[in-house]
């Protein structure tokens, strides 16, 4: 092993160690990485950056700009609306939403495409009175599995079209995934509909309480003691019955910005004092009418004073503009006129002022503001609505825009007339011409996190592939595997990255993964193809962890899970996409 490539290893084996130990967020120990990599010499310095202007990451950012058109247009949602009805059986309705959900993942972004349809699943669960956790989980896996099918539906998939150029001289085409990853993804989806969502654990609720663990988990939430409030002068402890009729749960008091300790249950109560309490959104409305107090924020901010104010729920992404900050760093009311009134996550309790406290990803925020302001606001940071509200920016009578172009783009793209990425640069073009993505949604749209891992992580495989790192481990596989054949090898391949797919993110896997195949084959002297087949679906199967895919960390707070949740449905699924994808990647890829 050579010096190179000792260094290699030992940098990529922090690089996982750290994005596993997840506290530093994945972008900045890749991109950290790729410093380091250049500054020891291991990555030459005139390809440093070299992955930023790769084919892989220009796809993966005019997708997601494509995807949050189709968006903007209203044409998912007609759709979607018109499929989902609340009023069927639950096997049904997960039936017909994962069904919904994988076709919609194999349009666009997997993750654009959960995004669209978790607000409606959650208002089915609040009509149904059920747990909307029996669902949620269902959707995530259904959105993975449907981006399989196409080239556009997942990044593993783009980046794995890239290296088959490189090997091979020509690029996946748009619909060359589609036999393996149409197959296993029904098969998976059968599977969800009729058995994996009965293997789903509940926390705390039954199925007939609903719209408790949708309202979920109760806020932390602090309201103002204004000068006609009716509890001046009363003591905590003598709001015990109030907040009880209340359904709410005073659990401090905060006085001159300080939050009081234990015995604050016997101070009097004050003008200007912070009541905290844990309830739910329409439990805190009530609270506030029934003791006279205020919204935190109606007393400093005239611009929410008099208008139509609104309550929204919306949960936080990775990569949201709140993720990591506080309401007040972000100077949400006074630059914005929204107050975060209460952070509900996944029932744990925190010491920290609400508008004070950093808020991370699952977790669910309950907004205050003026009605025609709110929806613009929640987007501005990054926040995904729980709940459909009439408010939506969305421009339905260009919908046959968005449709006509990307059906345009798909097509010229299959034919040959245009490459991809030219296609998709068209479609945005189009897109931003008829304002159905506005200019100021355009960089907000592209998922910088993950634009910085994959043109970060690149040069890093390239650099391993070159030392000859991937192909020692190629040769390990083979070894492992010698005297079974080349099935078994493409078997442990799968199995190999997929466990990397559950702990790390999928791109970077990919990255690591593609090479290995290609070397794999090579020494088998047989057809890359089905080994790069088998990397795309493995590097998109993560099933078993809340962390392996972005939309299993989108659920994780509204649906309630904990992290040993997923592996309930998530290791059969596995299994049985393993168990799937291989005939048919030997029957339409063979060696």
């Amino acid at each position: 092993m050579t010096n190179h490539q000792i260094i290699l290893f030992c940098l990529l084996g922090v690089v996982f160690g750290l994005l596993v130990w997840s506290k530093i967020r994945y972008d900045l120990v890749a991109f950290g990485a790729l410093i380091a990599a250049v500054i020891i010499g291991v990555v030459p310095q005139e390809s440093a950056f070299d992955g930023f202007g790769h084919h892989a990451t220009v796809i993966i950012a005019l997708v997601l700009i494509v995807s949050r058109g189709l968006s903007n247009s209203g044409a998912i949602e007609l759709i979607a609306k018109h499929i989902i009805d609340a009023g069927r059986s639950l096997f049904l309705h997960i039936s017909v939403m994962s069904g919904v959900a994988a076709i919609l993942s194999a349009l666009m972004n997997n993750v654009a495409a959960l995004a669209l349809l978790m607000p409606i699943d959650m208002q089915a669960a609040i009509k149904a009175k059920r747990s909307p956790a029996l669902s949620l989980m269902p959707l995530s896996f259904a959105s993975i599995l449907g981006g399989m099918i196409t080239l556009i539906g997942t990044p593993p998939n783009i980046i794995i079209a890239s290296f088959r150029e490189q090997a091979v001289g020509e690029p996946f085409g748009m619909f060359d995934f589609s036999p393996v990853g149409l197959v296993t993804a029904t098969v998976g989806v059968l599977f969800i509909a009729l058995v994996g969502w009965r293997w789903i654990p509940i926390h705390g609720s039954g199925q007939g309480a609903a719209a408790k663990l949708f309202e979920i988990q109760e806020y932390t939430a602090e309201v103002r003691v204004g000068e006609d409030a009716k509890v001046i002068g009363q003591k905590i402890r003598e709001l015990d019955g109030q907040a009880e009729d209340a359904d709410a749960a005073i659990v401090g008091l905060v006085r001159n910005g300080k939050r009081l300790p234990g015995r604050a249950r016997y101070e009097v109560i004050a003008v200007n004092d912070l009541i905290v309490i844990q309830a739910n959104a329409e439990a805190i409305d009530a609270f506030v009418g029934a003791l006279g107090c205020e919204y935190v924020g109606s007393e400093k901010h005239d611009g929410i004073v008099g208008e139509d104010l609104s309550l929204v729920e919306v949960v936080i992404p990775e990569n949201a503009r709140i993720a990591g900050r506080s309401a007040l760093s972000l100077h949400l009311l006074y630059r914005h006129g929204v107050t975060l009134l209460g952070v509900s996550r996944r029932g744990k309790s925190f010491r920290d002022r609400v508008r004070k406290l950093p808020i991370k990803v699952g977790d669910v925020l309950l907004l205050l503001g003026p009605t025609d302001r709110l929806g613009q606001v929640s987007k501005w940071l990054g926040g995904l609505p729980l709940k459909e509200r009439d408010l939506q920016l969305v421009q339905r009578n260009k919908a046959w825009i968005a449709v006509a172009s990307f059906v345009a783009a798909i097509g010229a793209t299959t034919s040959g007339i245009i490459h991809l990425p030219e296609a998709l640069a068209v479609v945005c073009m189009v897109m931003i011409g008829f304002n159905i993505v506005p200019l100021r949604e355009i960089y907000t749209s592209i998922e910088w996190p993950v634009i910085i891992l994959l043109g970060s992580m690149i040069p890093i495989g390239s650099a391993l592939e070159a030392s000859g790192g991937t192909a020692l481990i190629a040769q390990e596989i083979v070894n492992f595997a010698e005297g079974y054949g080349p099935v078994i090898v493409i078997t442990l391949l799968m199995i190999v990255t997929m466990t990397l797919s559950d702990v790390l993110n999928n791109t970077a896997t990919t990255v690591i993964a593609a090479p290995i195949a290609i070397d794999i084959a090579n020494r088998l002297s047989v057809n890359p193809d089905p080994f790069l087949m088998a990397v795309a679906v493995a590097a998109s199967c993560a099933f078993l962890t809340p962390i392996g895919h972005k939309n299993n960390t989108l659920i994780m707070g509204p649906g309630g899970y904990r992290f040993g949740d997923y592996w309930r449905m998530g290791l059969p699924l596995e299994v049985i996409v393993i168990v799937v994808s291989i005939p048919m990647i030997l029957i339409v890829w063979p060696f």
